[in-house]
C-alpha cells in the first residue's frame, strides 16, 4: 500500500495533496500601513516528485515573465501533477507596481542573494525567496526579459560546465543557449550554492508582451516539468530541432550620437565586416556604420532610434554556424505557431 504523501507547508498554510493554493508570504509594510507580500501559488501533487520553483519579475519591469506564469498555471497538464510546483509570479512587487526594474531604493534584488533577514529591504527580500522558495526547491526555472527599450531572442542561460543543466536546457527548446558565468549576488549563483539547478530564462522586452516569447516560455518549462517525471507528455512537444550553442557574447557600441536606422533583426546571422545599422546626425551629414566584428546571430537589440555614443544596440552570439542558426529559429517559431494555442482564442494579448 502507498503512503500517502503529506501536506506542503508554508507560512503555516498546509496545502493537501492533489490541492492548490496561493500563500502570501510577508514582505514589508510600506509608509502608509500598507502590507506588502510576495505571492507563491503552491501545486502539490498526489503523487511523489521533484519539487520545483518558477519565479518572474525579479526584476519589477520585466512582466513577460509574469504572463508566462500566468498561462502555466492555467495549462490542464498541471491537473495530475507529481511532486510539487512552486509558481512566484511577481517576486519584486515594488518594482512591478512602479514600472521599475528596481526596488525603492535604487538596489537591483538580483544582486542582493543570499540576502538576509536584518538587512536593508532588497536583503530581506531575497533571503525571504532563498528561504522559501529555493531551500526548499529541486530544481528552478527564472525568467527575464531585457530592460526596457531593449528586446532579447528567447535564449536559455545556464552555468558553465553542469551538464544536467545543459541537457534540460536542450529540452527546454529556447533558440539559443549561452553559458554565463556566475555573477555575485545573483539568484543563479546563491541557487547553485544551495544544489538548487536553475535555468534562466531571458526573452522579449521590459514593460511589454511578446507572444513568441511568452509561448516559447510557456512550453520550455512544460518540457523540464515532463523531462522531471513531473507531468505526462501529452500536448507536450518536443522541439523539432536542437537549439544551438553559443561560445560567448558581445554587445556592438554606437561609436556616434545620432539617429539610428537597423537593418538587422533578432534572430538574424551577421557576417564578419556586415553592416548592421547606420547613426546620422538630423540634417544626414554625417553617418557612421555599425559594423559586425564577429560572424554570429543577434541575441538582442535596441529598440530606440535616437542614441547616444556608446549605447548598447546589438548584443551578437558567437556560434559555429550562425546560418544554421538562424535556420533553429525559423524552425522553433514556426513549431510553436502549429502548436495547439496555449490561451482562449478570444484573449487579447
Amino acid at each position: 500500500m502507498t503512503t500517502p504523501r503529506k501536506p506542503f507547508e508554508m507560512a503555516g498554510r498546509r496545502i493537501a495533496p492533489g490541492q492548490r493554493s496561493t500563500v502570501d508570504l510577508p514582505v514589508s509594510t510600506l509608509s502608509d500601513h500598507t502590507p506588502v507580500t510576495m505571492s507563491a501559488h503552491v501545486i502539490h501533487g498526489k503523487k511523489p516528485g521533484p519539487v520545483m520553483f518558477v519565479s518572474a519579475a525579479i526584476h519589477g519591469d520585466e512582466v513577460i515573465g509574469v504572463e508566462i506564469v500566468r498561462r502555466l498555471l492555467r495549462t490542464p497538464n498541471l491537473d495530475r501533477l507529481a511532486g510539487t510546483l512552486i509558481a512566484v509570479p511577481i517576486v519584486n512587487t515594488f518594482g512591478f507596481l512602479n514600472q521599475s526594474r528596481y526596488l525603492p531604493d535604487r538596489r537591483d534584488l538580483n544582486r542582493c542573494f543570499p540576502g538576509s533577514p536584518s538587512g536593508s529591504l532588497a536583503a530581506r527580500l531575497a533571503y525571504l525567496f532563498l528561504t522559501e522558495i529555493v531551500e526548499r526547491s529541486d530544481f528552478g526555472i527564472d525568467l527575464h526579459s531585457a530592460a526596457i527599450q531593449r528586446t532579447n531572442l528567447p535564449q536559455v542561460r545556464i552555468n558553465p560546465g553542469n551538464e544536467r543543466l545543459i541537457k534540460m536546457a536542450d529540452v527546454f527548446g529556447a533558440p539559443v543557449i549561452i553559458p554565463s558565468k556566475q555573477r555575485d549576488g545573483s539568484l543563479r549563483k546563491t541557487a547553485a550554492e544551495v544544489n538548487c539547478d536553475m535555468l534562466l530564462y531571458e526573452a522579449g522586452e521590459g514593460l511589454r508582451f511578446d507572444e513568441y516569447a511568452a509561448r516559447t516560455g510557456v512550453m520550455g518549462i512544460l518540457r523540464v516539468m515532463r523531462e522531471l517525471g513531473m507531468i505526462s507528455s501529452r500536448g507536450v512537444t518536443k522541439p523539432k530541432v536542437r537549439p544551438v550553442r553559443a561560445t560567448t557574447s558581445f554587445w556592438l557600441r554606437s561609436p556616434a550620437g545620432g539617429l539610428l536606422r537597423m537593418f538587422r533583426q533578432t534572430g538574424d546571422a551577421v557576417r564578419e565586416g556586415e553592416v548592421l545599422g547606420i547613426v546620422s546626425d538630423p540634417f544626414g551629414e554625417n553617418e557612421t556604420e555599425i559594423v559586425a566584428d564577429q560572424a554570429g546571430i543577434i541575441i538582442g537589440r535596441s529598440n530606440l532610434p535616437v542614441i547616444n555614443e556608446g549605447d548598447a544596440l546589438f548584443h551578437i552570439a558567437v556560434l559555429p554556424r550562425p546560418k544554421a542558426a538562424t535556420e533553429t529559429v525559423e524552425t522553433l517559431a514556426e513549431q510553436l505557431v502549429e502548436a495547439q494555442p496555449l490561451f482562449d482564442e478570444d484573449e487579447i494579448i
